[in-house]
């Protein structure tokens, strides 16, 4: 747990902290929110708030999954500045959503190239333009459809991958071949209700094929990065987190259709405490999933 955050949450008090001597205090206090997990020599994961963010380090240049908030995003840059010289060479979005793309102009006059899906860029501008935020965001000046995209930057060999829509109509899975790692953006909540953006094209159905295409796709040693965790769970995931959070989505879709079946109105659906075959998946925001389910069966 981070100091700040342990300040914070157990009310550490006054008369504690008088206990500690100056350099102790300023070490205490300064211990920064974010946190970088490195997973190979080069390739690692940034934390702070927001969807993870996965970056490779090269001789040749860096590149970066996701971007966070401007505040956080300029915090990764700093770090990433400490650890190479080089120049940011591609900013990869996952999909639009803004815990993944609002810290893109924090790239602005840095990063050579903005890659995204080309439904994931229609997406930005739209709800830049609702929210009257244009200025605040760096769009994609790459995109691609469902063919993807691969570049080669020093050693490693990058590839997206594109199954069509789930938790949005836009959700790339980006693949650096060479470490075998794949970033799923908020393909996968590893034990926690996930956000389903019907406004943006999600799809559960399809979602449940996609991630079924992603485990056949990559092997036995791949390694995945999801965007979310529950607390006490890892953003870092294996196939069978996979197959779990697919069978989960199933679940969310046949006991809402059941529930429908029955009778029940949406008001008496959103309350259920727990999706049945998945009680894994605890906590709040049960709501999300079952009111997108709900829209998703009886919109047909």
């Amino acid at each position: 747990m981070q100091r700040r955050s342990f300040l914070r949450n157990t009310g550490l008090t006054l008369a504690s902290l008088a206990l500690l001597n100056k350099e102790s205090l300023a070490a205490f206090l300064s211990d920064p929110a974010w946190k970088i997990t490195m997973l190979t020599e080069d390739i690692g994961i940034f934390s702070e708030k927001g969807g993870t963010i996965l970056f490779l380090l090269t001789k040749k240049g860096m590149v970066v999954v996701d971007s966070q908030f401007p505040d956080t995003a300029q915090h990764l840059i700093d770090e990433l500045k400490k650890k190479s010289g080089k120049p940011f060479r591609y900013l990869i979005n996952t999909h639009h959503h803004g815990d993944h793309t609002g810290g893109n102009i924090a790239f602005k006059g840095l990063v050579e190239h903005v890659v995204a899906h080309e439904n994931s860029k229609a997406n930005q501008e739209r709800v830049a333009k609702e929210q009257k935020k244009e200025d605040k965001q760096l769009y994609p000046d790459m995109t691609f459809s469902s063919d993807g995209w691969k570049v080669k930057v020093g050693k490693e060999k990058i590839k997206t991958y594109y199954f069509g829509p789930g938790h949005t109509n836009g959700d790339a899975l980006i693949h650096f071949q060479h470490a075998n790692i794949v970033h799923m953006g908020d393909l996968v909540f590893n034990r926690r209700h996930p956000y389903i953006d019907k406004t943006s094209g999600a799809n559960i159905a399809n979602w449940i094929t996609l991630l079924d295409k992603t485990v056949s796709t990559f092997d036995a040693g791949t390694r995945f990065i999801c965007g979310h965790a529950a607390s006490g769970f890892d953003v870092q995931v294996k196939a069978d987190d996979l197959k779990a959070f697919r069978d989960y989505l199933g679940n969310v879709l046949k006991f809402t259709e059941s529930e429908l079946k029955a009778g029940k109105k949406k008001e008496e659906i959103i309350k259920a405490k727990e999706i049945p075959g998945s009680p894994e998946w605890k906590g709040d925001g049960i709501d999300r999933p079952l009111n997108a389910a709900i829209v998703e069966l009886t919109s047909k």
